[in-house]
């Protein structure tokens, strides 16, 4: 093999390149014209490795993580590798069942900094050493082109939607997904500033902010906190009634009175798309200080991008509303058995109070008037105990007419005046309870504190019910 023939016809097509992408095109060309081997070049596209040229194989691996295979590890190393045999590395990659041996060499810009790699893989005895030095001349040649062009290939900005948009889809909480929106709006549009304006039952509000502020950005928002609700929806309205809108990025033309705020904050360029539906969405502005030109394709990139940040939201609050019905009594609203079974294994020794609570009569109620008057009994004594606990207790209905309250309390004679505070407001919605009070032991499981909790209470219905009575430390 005459390596230097090959390096002739790999450089001397090279300057007639007229993009990155066809500079690896025609290195992969006119390599095949000498080797057998399966050829490939990947580049470094946001965070993964990307093949933009490859000869005929069953498989191509069209995107690789950066440190994934033996390309992944050349490129994350910097240093090329001479695989004699595949079957003896674990990182590779299977392109073809035949292949037995690889070599990869990084593609680096003229400061030694890789931007890709050259792969060539063969199915039959090769002399490696040659070939090695022949990929890494034709690697350096090549770097040094596609650097002439300005670099790898940048994603396009369908390609960056799209990868945003699974970072939205994934999103566990919603301040993960209005992060995940707002990065989105900005590296999309190009933009430096982006703010979610979300609408709840007082009005529109400014979404948080989900990470450091630029200086745009914070002026944007310091704007409208001032400017208060007003601008805010009026901005809302004329979005979802008109319809996304955008600047020109021309001087000396007045804004609408909403965009006031905007203006005083510096903004020049601005790009305003409604986010779901009118009546509970909200709004998504993406600006600039730069006196900029915006064209409709951005536009509708931000359009497809408030539609997919709703979407996930949607599914968010969905999911928010079917958990909390799940751990809910759909009666009282209250929690039930399930979230009270986790409360009570977190229990601590001589702090926790478990307060077993019993609705005097509850039978004769239902017997008598009917269980719809038996419900709306539940309902207004719920409403009633809850109004008298302190912020931080917790009441469970864990059955028919049985209630528990968990109280953190520094003595158990705290437990016992809250115990009486609830007995109090039962009375005043002409009903009674009884109460029975129990702190957990150290070493003693939930389940028996519970028990002696109950304990207390049928010794309280005993003695005449309407009362409280505190179980033996």
């Amino acid at each position: 093999m005459d390596h230097e023939r090959v390096v002739r016809d790999v450089t001397v097509r090279l300057p007639m390149a007229s993009t990155a992408v066809e500079a690896c095109q025609w290195t992969v060309t006119a390599l095949a014209r000498h080797t057998s081997a399966t050829v490939s070049v990947l580049l470094q596209v946001h965070d993964r490795l990307r093949c933009v040229a490859a000869t005929g194989a069953w498989q191509v691996f069209a995107t690789v993580p950066p440190k994934s295979g033996i390309v992944g590890r050349v490129y994350a190393s910097g240093a090329g590798a001479t695989v004699a045999d595949v079957t003896a590395d674990p990182d590779y990659l299977p392109v073809r069942p035949d292949v037995t041996a690889e070599i990869c060499v990084p593609v680096l810009d003229p400061a030694g900094r890789p931007i890709g790699v050259l792969d060539l893989q063969w199915s039959e005895p090769v002399g490696l050493e040659p070939w090695r030095a022949t990929a890494e001349r034709l690697a350096g040649r090549l770097g040094a082109r596609i650097v002439a062009f300005g670099g790898p290939p940048a994603e396009s900005r369908s390609e960056k939607l799209l990868r945003h948009a699974t970072a939205m889809t994934s999103a566990p909480t919603d301040w993960d997904l209005m992060a995940a929106a707002i990065t989105a709006a900005r590296e999309v549009s190009a933009l430096s500033a982006a703010v979610l304006v979300l609408d709840d039952r007082h009005g529109p509000r400014l979404g948080a902010p989900t990470c450091a502020l630029g200086e745009l950005e914070s002026r944007v928002r310091a704007e409208l906190t001032e400017a208060g609700p007003g601008p805010l929806g009026q901005m809302v309205a004329r979005a979802h009634r008109h319809g996304a809108a955008y600047t020109l990025g021309e001087a000396g033309r007045s804004p609408t009175e909403e965009y006031e705020p905007l203006v005083r904050a510096g903004v020049r360029t601005l790009v305003s798309v409604p986010l779901g539906p009118p009546d509970s969405g909200g709004l998504l502005l993406v600006a600039d200080e730069r006196l900029l030109r915006p064209d409709p394709t951005t536009v509708n990139l931000m359009e497809l991008l408030a539609g997919q940040a709703w979407g996930a939201l949607d599914r968010l609050r969905t999911l928010a509303q079917l958990r909390e019905q799940a751990s809910s009594d759909p009666l009282t609203g209250l929690r039930h058995t399930g979230p009270f079974g986790q409360r009570i294994r977190a229990a601590t020794p001589g702090r926790t109070a478990l307060l077993a609570i019993d609705v005097d009569g509850f039978k004769t109620v239902n017997d008598t008037y009917g269980h719809q008057a038996g419900d709306r009994l539940l309902v207004g004594l719920a409403r009633a105990l809850e109004g008298a606990l302190r912020q931080g207790d917790e009441l469970y209905r864990i059955g028919g007419d049985e209630f528990v309250a968990v109280l953190e309390v520094s003595r158990p004679e705290e437990a016992v005046g809250i115990a009486e505070r609830l007995a109090e407001a039962a009375r005043r919605t002409g009903r009674t309870i009884s109460v029975g009070i129990a702190l957990p032991r150290v070493g003693e499981p939930a389940e028996l504190t519970l028990r002696r909790a109950d304990e207390a209470l049928y010794a309280v219905k005993r003695h005449g019910r309407d009362g409280v009575r505190l179980a033996a430390a």
